[in-house]
Formats: structure tokens, C-alpha cells, sequence
């Protein structure tokens, strides 16, 4: 049973940063990828960045290039997402999941197979 279980969410000031994780566990991760996505209040769920366990250049939205970096700790069976120059634009909730095919980068939700339970981005202004 594949689990995801996201940490790290908070209230931050506008400008400020944050680090989200995401520990996997319940399989041996090769070449899955993973993602990052959220969902503010009335919208719908939209990508943020991806990696490959396998390694490889990220994937980023973007709205989040130059600010968002996703990144990997394989040996933790870890993805993080640390977060700079944060607008309350990017209040949400922050999902990671799981593309089991791993081919190639999707950004729609409906690719990805399991999912964590989101954590809370609050950016003030």
C-alpha cells in the first residue's frame, strides 16, 4: 500500500519561505515520477513541479519557476519542496503525488495514481 504523507505547510508572510516534504513509503520508488500540485479555495487542483526518482531535469509551472525547487532525498524515500518569494497567490493546499508510469511529465491530475492528504500554504500580504 503506497503512502504519501506531506509535512512542512504553515502561515507565512508575503516574501517569506517554506519547505514542504513529502515521505513515500510502500513500494520501491525507480523511476516513478513525482509531483507537486495544490488547490486554492474555489479552484481546481493545477500542477506545480515534478521530478523523476530516476533523476533528470524537474518540470515546473509557470508560475512557480524560479521561485519553487523540487528535489529528492532517494535514500528517504523523500521529495521536498522548497518554497522562496512566496505571493498569497500561492495560498493553497499542497498535494504530492505519485505518476507511477513515469514516462514523461504530466501535469494533469488524473495521471497521477496515489496522492497525499495536502498540507495548508497560508501567504499574507
Amino acid at each position: 500500500q503506497v503512502q504519501l504523507v506531506e509535512s512542512g505547510g504553515g502561515l507565512v508572510q508575503a516574501g517569506g519561505s517554506l519547505r514542504l516534504s513529502c515521505a513515500a513509503s510502500g513500494r520501491t520508488f525507480r523511476s516513478e515520477v513525482m509531483g507537486w500540485f495544490r488547490q486554492a479555495p474555489g479552484k481546481e487542483r493545477e500542477f506545480v513541479a515534478a521530478t523523476k526518482w530516476s533523476g533528470g531535469s524537474p518540470y515546473y509551472a509557470d508560475s512557480v519557476k524560479g521561485r519553487f525547487t523540487i528535489s529528492r532525498d532517494n535514500a528517504k524515500n523523500t521529495v521536498y519542496l522548497q518554497m522562496s518569494s512566496l505571493i498569497p497567490q500561492d495560498t493553497a493546499v499542497y498535494y504530492c503525488a505519485i505518476d507511477v508510469d513515469g514516462s514523461y511529465y504530466n501535469t494533469a491530475t488524473y495521471k497521477y495514481e496515489y496522492w497525499g492528504q495536502g498540507t495548508q500554504v497560508t501567504v499574507s500580504s
